[in-house]
């Protein structure tokens, strides 16, 4: 291989590996790669262990027409398909190798697939068999190229590799990339408010509670890439959890503290900031500090469902119980829900009875124990 040749090998191999991190360049390589190995069609497919199946993964250069005849006719002519489940991998292989030039013209495989497409021949390579399948670069040679040749058998020998590695790497990062699509969709579904950070303070994800609370501007707000908090005494805590999270050094006590910090309309939100890393290096955009916020109440995210199902409580029981953990007294919860307080009472009783508390103090711990931070907060409009 000459300096240029080498050069031209260097970019191509370049391009195939920027080909898995972005899909819109898999045919633009694939061009490239029948260029190099001097093919006028390239096309990345497997096949089953069984043979009763084919997946065309990539293709350039073959008509849509002829690919639809080649899995629907032609896969079972081809007479070097197959073979590749007994060679070894990389390994690359031409017609000649497997049978007579002038046996594979007369073959209806040829005269019907292969000679409409402008081509006289085709090589293989094995890319990764595994014991369900076999995938394959098949290259097809034009007319005005003559047959494979030894050049031929060797460059796609070479560019094999690269092309497998680059299919597994597209892999990771598409399964990467649906992991962390499925992890932000679940953040979303949160309605504790989580930011996350980088080393030097900017917002590098923040879930759907947390652009709300934004949004909101009581609170927080974000100047730029940089969350800001909105009066002196937020301001003084907010840097003061994140200089304890950055220090690497603080306590286990310290790190699992929680402050309380204050809304401009007087609301109150429990406060969390804990870091990612200690004595790892970080890259740019990486996640150092997570910060969770989120608005104090006894118990403002009841996971109703759960806790009539382990008490057997009714509708206006689950009710009553909300209620009492959001006002209070017997003629409070009466006032709120618009009913008797002779009424409520009696559900009050029901309450004791099925839970085992004595006091409704005690109801009060065992619906802070049902408390989620996944489920909307309880509002019972209906009568009971």
């Amino acid at each position: 291989m000459t300096m240029l040749e080498a050069n031209r090998f260097s970019a191509l191999v370049g391009e195939i590996y920027d080909a898995a991190v972005d899909p819109a360049q898999r045919g633009a390589a694939l061009e490239q790669v029948a260029g190099f190995v001097g093919g006028s069609a390239v096309t990345i497919l497997s096949r089953d262990a069984a043979r009763l199946s084919l997946e065309i993964h990539q293709h350039y250069g073959t008509d849509s027409r002829f690919r639809e005849l080649y899995r629907d006719r032609f896969v079972e002519l081809d007479p070097l398909l197959d073979r590749h489940l007994d060679l070894a991998v990389e390994r690359t292989v031409g017609v000649a190798d497997v049978m007579p030039y002038s046996d594979f013209v007369a073959t209806s495989f040829y005269r019907e697939w292969v000679e409409p497409q402008g081509a006289v021949d085709l090589a293989t390579v094995t890319l990764e068999r595994s014991t369900a399948r076999t995938t394959i670069l098949q290259v097809m040679r034009s007319r005005s190229r003559g047959n494979v040749d030894d050049a031929m058998r060797e460059r796609m020998r070479l560019i094999a590799p690269h092309i497998q590695r680059s299919r597994v790497m597209s892999k990771q990062i598409r399964a990467r990339s649906h992991t962390v699509a499925d992890l932000a969709e679940v953040l979303d579904r949160l309605s504790t408010a989580i930011c996350l950070f980088d080393a030097e303070g900017r917002v590098v994800h923040a879930n759907a509670a947390c652009r709300k609370m934004l949004a909101d501007g009581g609170l927080l707000a974000i100047v730029g890439d940089r969350i800001v908090a909105r009066n002196t005494q937020a301001d003084k805590i907010f840097r003061s959890m994140f200089d304890v999270a950055a220090n690497s050094g603080i306590g286990p006590a310290e790190r699992r503290r929680i402050e309380i910090m204050t809304s401009t309309d007087g609301q109150h939100y429990l406060a969390h900031a804990f870091p990612l890393t200690h004595e790892r290096s970080l890259q740019r955009d990486g996640v150092a500090t997570v910060l969770f916020l989120q608005k104090a109440a006894m118990a403002a995210r009841l996971a109703t469902e759960a806790i009539s199902a382990a008490f057997r409580l009714t509708p206006s029981e689950i009710r009553v119980l909300t209620a009492i953990i959001e006002v209070g007294g017997v003629p409070d919860v009466a006032a709120k829900l618009g009913i008797a307080e002779t009424t409520v009472k009696t559900h009050l009783g029901r309450l004791f009875e099925k839970t085992g508390a004595g006091r409704q103090a005690d109801l009060v711990k065992i619906a802070a124990g049902f408390a989620a931070p996944f489920v909307q907060a309880t509002g019972p409009d209906d009568a009971v």
